[in-house]
C-alpha cells in the first residue's frame, strides 16, 4: 500500500504546477502582475503608517520596519489560508478526471504564499537599508519562526479546503476571521499596549506569538522566551493534528460533494 509520503513524492511535479498556477490565476489580467505582491504590503504600510503615526500618535521605535514586518507575517498567513480555501473547489473538474493526493492543492497554497513571502522579505531588507537599521544576529531566528508559521498555515489550510467543499459558508466565515485577526494581532501596536484582560486572552493566539517573536528577533535583538516558544510549538502542533483529522474525515467524499 502506497504511503502518503510516497504519493506526495510521485505528485511533486503536480504540486509545483499547482503552486505556479495559483500565482498566475491570482495576478491574471493584472497590469503589474506579480509586482502586486510587492506593492500591496507597501500600500498598506503607507496607509497604516499615516493613520497610526500621524492621527493616533503611536510611538514605537523603528515603526515603519515594525509595521512592515507585522504586515508581512500576516500576509503570509492570510495568503496561504485564503488560497487553500478554494484550492479544491477550483480544481473540481480536474479531480473528477484524474487521481492525485487530496492534500496537494492545500500544500501548493503553502508554496505559493512562501514564494510571495520571499518577495516581501526582500522589500523588508530594502526598508532596513533605507532607514539605516542594522539588525542583530538574532534576525536569523526569523527563519524558523516563519517555518513554524508555515506549519500553522498548512494545519489550517487542510481543513479549510475540505470544509469549503462541504459547507459553502466557510469562505465567508473565514473572511471575517481574517479581518478580525488582523486587528487582534500586534501588527501596528505593541502587545503590552493592550489592557491586561485582553492580553490574557490574545496571548493564546499562535499568530500573536509568531508576530511578537518576529518583532523581538528582528528589531530588538532579544530571544523569545522559552514559554513563548513552547506554547507556539504546542498550539500549532495541536491545530495541525486537529486540522489533519478533519481533512481525513471529509476528504473521502470530496468529489461527491462537488
Amino acid at each position: 500500500m502506497t504511503s502518503i509520503r510516497e504519493e506526495l513524492w510521485q505528485a511533486r511535479e503536480l504540486l509545483v504546477n499547482f503552486a505556479i498556477s495559483d500565482i498566475k490565476v491570482r495576478y491574471r489580467n493584472s497590469v503589474l502582475g506579480i509586482l502586486w505582491s510587492l506593492l500591496e504590503p507597501l500600500l498598506l504600510l503607507g496607509v497604516l503608517y499615516f493613520v497610526f503615526s500621524t492621527m493616533f500618535k503611536i510611538e514605537i521605535p523603528n515603526f515603519p520596519i515594525y509595521l512592515l514586518l507585522g504586515i508581512i507575517c500576516w500576509n503570509f498567513f492570510r495568503n496561504g489560508t485564503s488560497i487553500a480555501l478554494n484550492s479544491l473547489t477550483n480544481r473540481s473538474s480536474l479531480m473528477t478526471q484524474i487521481y492525485f493526493p487530496r492534500v496537494v492543492p492545500s500544500l501548493s497554497a503553502g508554496i505559493t504564499s512562501s514564494i510571495t513571502l520571499i518577495f516581501e522579505l526582500v522589500i523588508l531588507g530594502v526598508f532596513m537599508a533605507a532607514f539605516q537599521f542594522m539588525p542583530t544576529p538574532t534576525i536569523i531566528l526569523l527563519i524558523p519562526i516563519l517555518v513554524l508559521e508555515l506549519v500553522l498555515i498548512l494545519g489550517i489550510a487542510l481543513p479549510l479546503s475540505v470544509l469549503n467543499v462541504k459547507f459553502k459558508d466557510t469562505e465567508f466565515i473565514w473572511g471575517v476571521v481574517i479581518s478580525a485577526g488582523f486587528f487582534l494581532t500586534p501588527i501596528f501596536y505593541q502587545f503590552n499596549m493592550l489592557p491586561d484582560y485582553i492580553q490574557n486572552v490574545l496571548q493564546f493566539s499562535p499568530m500573536v506569538q509568531i508576530v511578537t517573536m518576529s518583532h523581538h528577533v528582528v528589531l530588538y535583538g532579544t530571544l523569545p522566551s522559552i514559554n513563548s516558544i513552547l506554547y507556539a510549538i504546542f498550539s500549532i502542533s495541536i491545530i495541525s493534528i486537529i486540522g489533519y483529522a478533519i481533512f481525513r474525515k471529509y476528504q473521502i467524499r470530496i468529489v461527491e460533494e462537488m
